[in-house]
């Protein structure tokens, strides 16, 4: 059992006890950003004459060797070893001798730790940020091909007024752009290095933590070393951006489901992202929309689980911060492979237009715009609104929609009504007179569309 600790104590530490404590199996996957911030370190203890530049150049080699090795398979991670840490000194001291010793002057692994997980987690936020840009540039096409799609716009579930795929689209591209908005906001924010902190005091030793800093892509060191080895914010503030994201997903997931039931028939998911039935033949079903929405609830329980490992613990670094990995790797895994299986899901999915302009149509989302007609034929909305009411429980008793009832028919209801009103009630018109910053008409959604074409040009 390999440790760095072992001289206080004179008996060995119980088998079962080590593993409990070991970390090796999940913190493994850090070894680059490990090593990395070794080499920043043992570059930083040369320059201030701690290290003679033949052992600067020896940890700097040996270093280099074991992440290469690491990346074709050559060297493996074991748990011989307590973590990631003791793995990389251990195997470098046993490379390169006692230079390989000196490497930890200056640091703990309170620091270290800190450290290795900023510079992952730094990694990760900028990988899901590419990933949302990803999705939004599917989100966008499918808004192109669109705008003149036209579908029902839902309140309550209930079909409300007529919109354009287009449209509906980019409601999530307003939620994705919120949630790259976070992700660059946790990136700037967490751009603190925490090397060189120690323990929780410092050090004698004469480091210069601007250099780390510099060295490791860091806007500057942190500024308080008691904060630096205990503060896991920002992997709070990740995972509440994770679960963000994922509940938007989960959002457009239970719209996919509905869209591809037979009562809906407004999608058909790309066989290549559907399941069929061990019994029933007929079946197709949305399983990756299904998974999406269910595994929404698992990367909610990591940052629940996060927070409530952090509230009650007293300055500076308790043993309790290293459960603040398993849960944070598998939401950020959870979260990218959704993102990924989703985005491709939509990328291939089919829409049946007539089907969701049918749909429109039935369901009477042109009624207020029927009522907006008699306004405009000097009859008080509130009068119209009734008419109009009376208007669909007569289409629902006949089957048709407001546009099939013949002009007799709707001056039985109200005499203003003239040929006039079809092209007021027609979808198209419908949606093109809502021209206001946001609408669905075809003008307005233009516009937007070229925003967002430029908005992904500049990130």
């Amino acid at each position: 059992m390999a440790q760095l600790w072992g001289g206080r104590f004179t008996k060995e530490t119980d088998r079962d006890v080590y593993l409990f404590n070991a970390s090796i199996d999940f913190d493994k996957r850090l070894y680059a950003q490990d090593i990395e911030g070794s080499i920043a370190h043992a570059t930083m203890l040369c320059k201030q004459g701690i290290l003679t530049e033949q052992e600067k150049n020896d940890i700097l080699n040996g270093l280099s060797q074991i992440k290469s090795e690491l990346e074709d398979g050559s060297l493996v991670i074991t748990d011989a070893f307590e973590d990631i840490h003791s793995f990389v000194e251990a195997t470098l001291t046993e490379r390169i001798g006692d230079a390989g010793k000196k490497l930890h002057t200056g640091r703990s692994r309170n620091d270290q730790v800190a450290l290795d997980m900023k510079l992952y987690i730094r990694e990760q936020v900028l990988e899901t940020d590419a990933l949302l840009k990803d999705f939004q540039k599917i989100l966008l096409r499918v808004m192109e091909e669109n705008t003149e799609t036209y579908m029902p716009g839902f309140t309550h579930l209930q079909k409300a007024q007529p919109v354009t795929l287009a449209h509906h689209f980019g409601a999530y591209f307003e939620m994705f752009k919120r949630d790259r908005s976070r992700m660059r906001d946790i990136a700037k924010r967490m751009n603190t290095c925490p090397l060189g902190a120690g323990a929780l005091a410092g050090t004698t030793y004469p480091l210069d933590r601007d250099l780390t800093a510099s060295l490791l892509g860091f806007d500057a060191p942190t500024l308080n070393s008691m904060d630096s080895v205990s503060d896991r914010d920002y992997l709070i503030e990740y995972l509440s951006a994770l679960s963000t994201v994922m509940m938007h997903l989960s959002r457009f997931a239970e719209e996919t489901i509905l869209w591809n039931s037979n009562e809906y028939g407004f999608v058909e998911i790309d066989d290549a992202f559907s399941t069929g039935s061990s019994i029933m033949p007929q079946k197709k079903n949305p399983d990756i929309a299904e998974l999406v929405r269910g595994k929404t609830g698992r990367v909610y329980g990591h940052l629940i689980a996060m927070l409530v490992s952090m509230k009650g613990l007293p300055l500076a670094y308790n043993k309790d911060m290293q459960e603040d990995k398993e849960g944070t790797f598998d939401a950020i895994d959870t979260t990218k492979e959704c993102l990924t299986m989703f985005m491709q899901m939509i990328d291939t999915m089919k829409f049946r237009k007539d089907v969701m302009e049918r749909s429109a149509m039935m369901g009477f989302t042109n009624a207020t715009d029927a009522a907006d007609y008699l306004v405009k034929k000097g009859m008080p909305f509130r009068d119209a609104h009734s008419v109009i009411g009376r208007l669909v429980l007569t289409c629902i008793d006949k089957g048709k929609s407001i546009d099939e009832l013949s002009l007799a028919e709707l001056k039985e209801i109200c005499d203003l009504f003239e040929d006039d009103i079809y092209e007021a009630v027609s979808l198209k018109t419908c949606v093109e007179r809502r021209l206001t910053v946001g609408a669905p008409g075809i003008g307005a959604m233009k516009q937007v569309i070229e925003a967002y074409r430029e908005y992904l040009k500049e990130e």
